[in-house]
């Protein structure tokens, strides 16, 4: 007859018996990956002032799911086509220069309910229930995959190799735009490829997080 755990003062000892468990290994090497790789993309994030953004692509993991929904296709498709696509008319709309932070804060705006819309209507139009709509809203930390925690570690490799190559660039035009445009730098294409390596990141963490 087996011991049930609990906890006791041997850390050693109770983290032994937490990691014996598949689903709460995947659970803490999905959390160490969101932490890094949020970590270095939020500070860019931060740092543009692309808060806002950051907060209308997790809502475009809304539409992404109850479109795959709506077609029959694995909801992960949905995520990543919706997010990517969200960071590209964020990126192509509100990137523009001379545009004022009003401007672009109505731009992004209009994606995100934008995106509502279209999550609504595909639910509407699916008409049955979608599955584990809990999880799609607000995530589990505990029914985490190993397909999903693998793809979580790709996302994360190619977003530090990306802001390894970019970095210095868009560090540059992060702070100040007009003077690195002056310098040569594309600023726009830079702000495009971090808004579409934002979207990916958030496709692949909203799966475990959920959309709110």
């Amino acid at each position: 007859m087996g011991i049930d755990p609990h906890l006791t003062w041997n850390l050693a000892h109770d983290l032994s018996e937490v990691l014996e468990y598949h689903f709460m290994v995947n659970a803490l090497v999905a959390g160490s990956v969101v932490a890094v790789m949020a970590g270095l993309l939020g500070w860019f994030m931060v740092l543009r002032r692309e808060t806002f953004a950051g907060h209308t692509l997790s809502m475009m993991a809304f539409p992404g799911a109850s479109g795959a929904a709506l077609i029959g296709v694995p909801a992960t498709w949905g995520y990543f086509v919706f997010c990517v696509a969200g960071g590209l008319a964020i990126g192509r709309f509100s990137g523009r220069r001379g545009r004022s932070w009003s401007e672009q804060s109505a731009m992004i705006g209009a994606v995100q309910a934008l995106a509502l819309g279209l999550g609504f209507l595909f639910v509407s139009l699916y008409g049955g229930v979608l599955g584990d709509l809990d999880n799609l809203l607000f995530g589990t930390f505990l029914g985490i995959s190993d397909g999903q925690v693998l793809t979580l570690l790709v996302v994360a490799a190619a977003s530090a190799a990306a802001l390894a190559v970019v970095g210095r660039p868009l560090l540059f035009a992060s702070v100040d735009a007009d003077v690195a445009s002056a310098r040569g730098v594309p600023t726009r294409a830079l702000g495009i490829v971090f808004l579409v390596g934002l979207g990916l990141a958030v496709a692949a963490t909203s799966q475990i997080t959920g959309v709110l």
